[in-house]
């Protein structure tokens, strides 16, 4: 009786932590405070950090731009596991845009390309509209450049690929572009160990 008393408090102590996390995230002042860096169809794009501390965990993203735009920091996988950064596109993709390219230095890790219509309800039952994600993978201090192909992009609702035929992916509905480390890939398969990492490490990637 003991016991389960104790494993009942320890889950609520954990709970309430988590539910604190969630209302302190300010997600509207992390927009606020986006950087400039880059360009897109010479659309300047301007970054804010969004990661798994909107849902409670405690990950950490850093982001700065000196001529290249760098996305780091740690992540925790107790209670949570992605990091982003993330930038709307002002009047979003011609409608015979196909693709994008991306010049890129990472850690050997395999990180994710974003694409949505900005729609704020990113994690929960109220998100309608789908991501479009594709997997980049990356080598420790290369220098490697790939083309984006809407085509080959997965769209994901909810945290899971969606299978349908249904979802078509429309490039003047794109206003919304970024770049993630997730637990899982585009596919919503388990990002390997090998290429993610465990417990709590930190990441490094260069744009």
């Amino acid at each position: 009786m003991l016991h389960s008393i104790s494993y009942f408090f320890l889950f609520a102590f954990l709970f309430m932590g988590q539910v604190l996390r969630i209302m302190a995230y300010d997600r509207a002042a992390n927009e606020r405070n986006a950087i400039e860096g880059l360009k897109l169809l010479d659309k300047p794009l301007h970054w804010y950090r969004l990661d798994d501390g909107v849902m409670g965990g405690q990950s950490n993203t850093l982001h700065s731009f000196d001529s290249v735009l760098n996305f780091s920091g740690q992540i925790n996988c107790n209670g949570g596991g992605f990091t982003s950064i993330r930038s709307a596109i002002p009047g979003g993709l011609s409608s015979d845009t196909t693709g994008v390219r991306v010049t890129y230095v990472g850690d050997g890790k395999t990180y994710k390309v974003l694409f949505s219509d900005g729609n704020k309800s990113a994690f929960g039952p109220s998100r309608r509209s789908p991501s479009w994600q594709a997997d980049l993978p990356t080598k420790e201090g290369i220098e490697e450049t790939t083309i984006i192909s809407f085509e080959s992009l997965t769209p994901s609702l909810q945290g899971g690929p969606i299978t349908t035929d249904d979802a078509k992916l429309d490039p003047t509905q794109i206003q919304e572009m970024g770049f993630m480390l997730s637990l899982k890939l585009s596919s919503g398969k388990p990002n390997p160990v090998a290429t993610f990492g465990s417990g709590l490490f930190p990441f490094s990637l260069k744009i």
